[in-house]
């Protein structure tokens, strides 16, 4: 069954002191995943910007995500006419602002075909899945 990843299981995936470590890192390991392609940007700004109470060095987090996550995703790109399919949903689906940048996380999750969309944010997701896309889960 394909499936697609967020950022925040990819963090946690990585961090050994995240409650859901274990799970995450399960899921990331057990298939190849699809991720929207700026999740690797979301997951390094995560890495180095100190939100986690750390800050990984720039240089460390490239390797990170380049060895240890990379060859385990399918990143899938959004041309400029499918970002404008995505805006154009937005106000069905009662998403402004910044909620667009998860938006396009299951706008590309419903490009690749995958069946399952794994978060450890599912309100954010959950506010505006609609019939036809991934199920919205958390590792």
């Amino acid at each position: 069954m394909k499936t697609a990843l967020d950022s925040s299981v990819l963090v946690s995936a990585l961090c050994e002191e995240d409650d859901h470590h274990t799970a995450c890192q399960n899921v990331l390991l057990s298939s190849k995943s699809h991720v929207f392609a700026h999740t690797f940007t979301e997951t390094f700004s995560t890495l180095t910007g100190g939100r986690l109470g750390f800050r990984v060095p720039a240089s460390d987090a490239a390797q990170i995500l380049r060895v240890q996550i990379a060859p385990k995703l399918l990143a899938i790109q959004l041309d400029a006419d499918e970002l404008l399919q995505a805006f154009g949903e937005a106000e069905s689906r009662g998403i402004r602002g910044g909620a667009i940048y998860d938006y396009l996380h299951l706008f590309s999750a419903r490009k690749s075909g995958a069946k399952r969309f794994y978060t450890l944010n599912l309100t954010d997701f959950l506010a505006f899945h609609r019939s036809g896309d991934p199920e919205i889960m958390t590792p």
